[in-house]
C-alpha cells in the first residue's frame, strides 16, 4: 500500500495544496483543509488518476488519509 499512499500524497500535495509536512496516513481530510467541495473534486481527479469512481457519499472530511487509500485499494487499484 506504500506505492498507493505515495501516489495519493503526490495528488493531494500537487492538486490540493496540502503541505508535504502535514501529510500523514492518520491525518483526517479535514486536518488537511479538505472540505466537502474539495472531496467532490478529489473524486473526479481520482477517476482520472486511478481509473476508479470515488463518490462523494464514500468519503467525508472525518475520514483519514489511510481510510481513503484503503477505499481506493478496495476498488482494485494496486497498492
Amino acid at each position: 500500500m506504500d506505492d498507493l499512499l505515495r501516489r495519493v500524497s503526490e495528488l493531494l500535495t500537487t492538486r490540493f495544496g496540502v503541505p508535504p509536512e502535514e501529510f500523514r496516513a492518520d491525518a483526517t481530510l479535514a486536518d488537511l483543509d479538505l472540505d466537502s467541495l474539495s472531496l467532490v473534486e478529489f473524486g473526479l481527479v481520482a477517476e482520472k488518476e486511478f481509473g476508479v469512481l470515488v463518490g462523494e457519499d464514500e468519503i467525508s472530511p472525518t475520514d483519514t488519509v489511510g481510510t481513503l487509500v484503503g477505499l481506493i485499494a478496495s476498488k482494485g487499484v494496486p497498492a
